[in-house]
């Protein structure tokens, strides 16, 4: 395919299904002007009166009235404090996969001391976690964030059931995430593509034996079961506006990137994405933005004229993250090399009945969030 850039946004053909029309705007651009129409017709609509009262009346008589998740990045803080102005006792979950940033930890303690919300984090089994993990990295798919995404929703379940909250909120919203190209990452609800994954490319028996997920059964339950939330949908939500309201009053600190607040996310996005596959999620992230008025054409291909990561500290990155995975720096470098793999290339559910509620699942939660 000839090199091409949309001329509205910054995405291009290293999307290989991408697709322009006469006026050299991509199919992207347009799918994000019709999740911001919605969300614009979400907003018209709320009340966040009648909300909290609904809240507060599904909650009444129980610990909490909602579950929150929160991973110390700008979306999930911003919730968090939103709910808590509207006077909802919530529950912030948090999802300790062994990859926080110490600032990340801090953002969070910080935040949730000063709004006096109650915090529960899940952590992971991490032997089993790192060689799920692992198996992606082998794997050679673009997908080696799905088992934080997959788990997610099943500890968000979890909780909810456990103190019987008929809400769940969480931070994705179309302002700064309607843009994810499906090639450059997909299966995030897919049990049976990530027990392939695993069982080709894992270590041990090739089963996973505490990792929550989503199995068939679960699918209907999860959705039918609880109010899933996109709060910030409802609002209008200018990222900066909202960075900088949690620096000047709950002393938040950046992390110079979105999702940044995980060194595993940061060094997948910045390092192995683009350089073993040729995906650059900048370019989605700041095209979210574009379309959704945020920041300028001019500002993103400014920002794309650096590379994604820190050449200063790329090396002792790479030391850090094959330490922790536990391999050499020759499998790191032969799996660096090896030619990429997809979704396609395993086993997945796509095509049968779960695959359509995995389809229903993406659209509404868009793979991942903050």
């Amino acid at each position: 395919m000839e090199y091409q850039m949309c001329s509205y946004c910054v995405m291009d053909t290293s999307d290989p299904e991408i697709e322009f029309d006469e006026n050299g705007v991509c199919n992207h651009c347009k799918g994000a002007k019709e999740k911001l129409r919605e969300a614009e017709e979400k907003r018209k609509n709320f009340d966040p009166e009648a909300f909290s009262a609904e809240v507060k009346a599904a909650g009444k008589g129980k610990k909490y009235d909602c579950i929150v998740g929160i991973s110390g990045g700008v979306d999930s803080c911003y919730v968090m404090y939103l709910i808590k102005k509207m006077g909802l006792r919530p529950l912030a979950v948090h999802f300790d996969n062994g990859w926080d940033s110490e600032l990340a930890v801090q953002n969070i303690k910080s935040l949730l001391q000063k709004l006096e919300i109650d915090l529960y984090t899940y952590v992971v089994d991490w032997q089993e976690f790192r060689s799920l993990q692992l198996a992606f990295f082998r794997g050679s798919t673009p997908d080696c964030e799905i088992p934080t995404d997959h788990m997610t929703f099943p500890v968000l379940g979890m909780m909810a059931h456990k103190y019987k909250c008929k809400y769940i909120i969480t931070g994705h919203n179309s302002a700064s995430e309607s843009i994810l190209p499906r090639s450059w990452s997909q299966g995030h609800f897919d049990w049976r593509y990530i027990k392939s994954v695993y069982k080709m490319h894992g270590e041990g028996s090739g089963k996973l034996k505490t990792f929550p997920h989503f199995d068939r059964p679960d699918y209907d339950y999860f959705v039918r079961k609880f109010v899933w939330c996109s709060l910030l949908d409802y609002v209008d939500y200018n990222k900066e506006e909202a960075k900088k309201f949690l620096q000047e009053n709950y002393g938040w600190r950046d992390y110079g990137g979105k999702h940044y607040e995980s060194f595993y996310t940061k060094f997948y996005q910045t390092y192995i994405l683009p350089v073993k596959f040729g995906y650059d999620k900048r370019r989605m992230h700041l095209s979210s933005l574009i379309v959704a008025g945020q920041l300028s054409r001019e500002e993103a291909l400014k920002t794309l004229e650096t590379l994604p990561y820190d050449e200063k500290t790329i090396e002792r990155d790479i030391e850090y993250f094959i330490e922790k995975m536990q391999i050499s720096r020759e499998e790191f470098d032969r799996i660096m090399k090896e030619k990429p793999l997809s979704y396609w290339d395993y086993p997945n559910d796509h095509n049968d009945l779960t695959g359509k509620v995995i389809q229903k699942l993406s659209k509404m939660f868009g793979g991942g969030g903050e």
